[in-house]
């Protein structure tokens, strides 16, 4: 494509000097521009709006590939580099990395269609702030960008380098959020192959102007970011290389050792003498934070974000306490109470619909499938209702109070109770189609996988046996479990009162590791991008890395977490004893937002259409903005 003065767009209207389009302009006769975002020697990025979506205004960034270039060869060259650009922003998913709509080329010229990110990018914070950026904030975006660069070098089938990573290439979003923007000179990592030198001047690495780039290169070039962050001195107008002549605390005093030594590792001239891994800085970024505090300090401060207005959408209040969770399906929120009634309540309103009288408390999370709805309940029985109407299809007698959730599979709902049984009913007629023993109540939610059936009790026992009921493993905890398992690509997991979380493999049984936390663990466990989180009675939420076993962050709550953590797009919600509500995020534990109710929050909340509901022992049921 040669620039120049004045081009026609492809319904006809004229675009501005030097080849960029002006607001107005609709290309494909669909994506209209608004502005201009920015713009460089070989390309030009605009705001512009989705046309095919008329009703909602939704926003995308259109970057237009521009090239001056009269050598046909240089030209080509540029062209495929974008179209390159293209194909790996396809390949990638990750709630960092902007999502890729469309790709287009029209006459020469080429464009990419891109989630459009609402924020500020590094640079414009320095250059607007007074002084450094605070340690802890520091800190916590230097978290995110490691999550996001291990994504990139552990991505599959081939690792994936960034080789530009600097202030300008990294957004801090409207939520607080990191997004890594500009993959244009990104590459697939092939050990031992030489490029041409690329990248930005002060913040690659040696290697990078030898034509050598690998993930040790990212870890410079973040290095030499967050040494900008901490000084507020740009490394573009300073010698190469020379970050050791300029040691952070000198100019900053407030940065603490324990970071400057991480920053200076990262640094090192000879990429031998680096963090090995990304993942090994991360590790060392937060050692030096929980050494120093600061981990503390981030996870107690809120995100400066429009989301920490909590929106509370409706509350119901019922009779008695709420200890258990609810369920949502097809818009009614199912949720049982210590009133004995199990409630049904409109999704959207909070409008009560109806609710079913059994003779117990009710702390069982209800299951729901077409229309019937079932619940377990202290009077001992398990209770088949009309989902619409509330009205009684069956019963089923246990000898002891059901206090497990349900699991519906192939037919028929699996239960535990506290006469020590596993329990599996004909979903239909509610007539048992086989039980199995243990040796105490079992009070876990039945896990079905693998054509198997694994669930805990509280004499420590935990079982798998297959759907005959037959044993084939079983695993002894040193106290009472709880905390009902999860399965993550054939790996079991579940939490104990000997205060410990357990990794088990599923076929055999055999313990892989097992993480200690400060207290009794009665949460169930949930998985996301390689970690696992759980509540703890020790006042803790963790995330604890699936492979490893090693903590990655908590977040410490004024009291017990005895509720399960559920994960919604990049954020963990999880209630407390203490009565709050939290929404942390999940890669640093940093927390959003809390919502504070009347009385102690022990269920688990559910999650449909961006919203959370959730009991309280004030007796409400809350409907919250996700």
């Amino acid at each position: 494509m040669r620039r120049t003065t004045r081009a026609l767009d492809s319904k006809g209207g004229e675009t501005g000097a030097l080849g960029q389009l002006q607001a107005g302009v609709t290309l494909q006769e669909r994506y209209l521009v608004l502005g201009v975002l920015g713009h460089g020697g070989m390309s030009s990025v605009y705001k512009g709006r989705d046309l095919h979506f008329p009703n909602v205004t939704k926003l995308v960034a259109v970057k237009e590939m521009t090239n001056m270039a009269a050598d046909q060869a240089i030209y080509e060259m540029i062209v495929r580099n974008f179209e390159r650009e293209a194909d790996l922003l396809a390949t990638l998913s990750h709630p960092a990395i902007p999502r890729i709509y469309d790709y287009f080329t029209h006459e020469s010229n080429s464009y990419l269609v891109m989630e459009f990110i609402e924020g500020k990018d590094l640079e414009a914070i320095l250059r607007d702030a007074d002084e450094p950026i605070a340690e802890d904030q520091a800190i916590s975006w230097a978290v995110e960008l490691c999550d996001v660069l291990m994504y990139l070098h552990n991505h599959q089938p081939q690792p994936v380098v960034f080789r530009d990573l600097k202030p300008s290439n990294i957004m801090v979003d409207h939520h607080g959020h990191i997004r890594l923007i500009d993959f244009g000179i990104a590459r697939v990592f092939q050990p031992g192959q030489k490029g041409t030198m690329i990248g930005t001047e002060g913040y690659s690495p040696p290697e990078q102007y030898r034509g050598e780039a690998s993930p040790v290169g990212d870890v410079y070039a973040l290095g030499a970011t967050l040494h900008h962050l901490l000084t507020k001195r740009d490394p573009r107008g300073e010698p190469p290389f020379s970050f050791s002549e300029r040691p952070i605390r000198e100019i900053n005093p407030k940065v603490s050792g324990e970071l400057e030594a991480v920053v200076d590792a990262a640094l090192k001239y000879d990429p031998k003498d680096r963090f090995p891994s990304i993942e090994a800085m991360k590790q060392a970024l937060m050692a030096a934070a929980k050494k120093t505090g600061v981990l503390i300090s981030a996870q107690t401060a809120t995100v400066i974000s429009p989301r920490n207005e909590v929106q509370e959408l409706w509350s119901f209040e019922c009779e008695d306490e709420i200890r258990g969770s609810p369920t949502v399906h097809e818009g009614l929120v199912y949720i049982g109470c210590y009133d004995n009634n199990l409630y049904a309540l409109n999704a959207k309103t909070g409008e009560f619909v109806w609710k079913y009288p059994t003779e117990g408390g009710i702390v069982s999370r209800p299951a729901a499938e077409e229309d019937m709805v079932f619940v377990g309940s202290e009077d001992e029985r398990l209770h088949a209702v009309t989902a619409n109407r509330g009205k009684l299809i069956w019963t089923y007698f246990a000898d002891g109070p059901v206090r497990s959730s349900l699991t519906l599979s192939d037919g028929h709902v699996f239960f535990g109770a506290d006469d020590g049984h596993l329990h599996v009913l004909n979903m239909m007629s509610g007539r048992r189609a086989w039980r199995a023993e243990a040796n105490g109540p079992v009070r876990t939610t039945p896990l079905i996988g693998h054509e198997r059936v694994y669930y805990g009790c509280e004499s420590g026992d935990f079982y798998c046996v297959d759907f005959r009921g037959e044993l084939k493993w079983r695993f002894r905890a040193k106290r009472a479990i709880t905390s009902s398992p999860i399965m993550v690509e054939g790996i079991i997991y579940f939490g104990s009162m000997d205060w410990t979380l357990y990794a088990l493999e599923g076929e055999g049984g055999w313990q892989l590791w097992r993480f200690r936390m400060g207290r009794p663990v009665i949460s169930t466990p949930t998985y996301a991008e390689g970690k696992i989180f759980i509540g703890c009675a020790d006042g803790n939420i963790y995330a604890i890395d699936a492979r490893a076993s090693r903590e990655s962050w908590r977040f410490q709550t004024d009291h017990q977490v005895t509720g399960s953590p559920i994960i919604h797009h990049d954020s963990v919600y999880c209630g407390s004893v203490d009565g709050n509500m939290y929404c942390l995020d999940m890669r640093s534990g940093r927390k959003r937002w809390n919502f504070t109710t009347g009385g102690p929050i022990t269920g688990t909340p559910a999650l449909a259409d961006n919203r959370i509901f959730f009991g309280s022992t004030d007796h409400r049921v809350y409907a919250l903005l996700a």
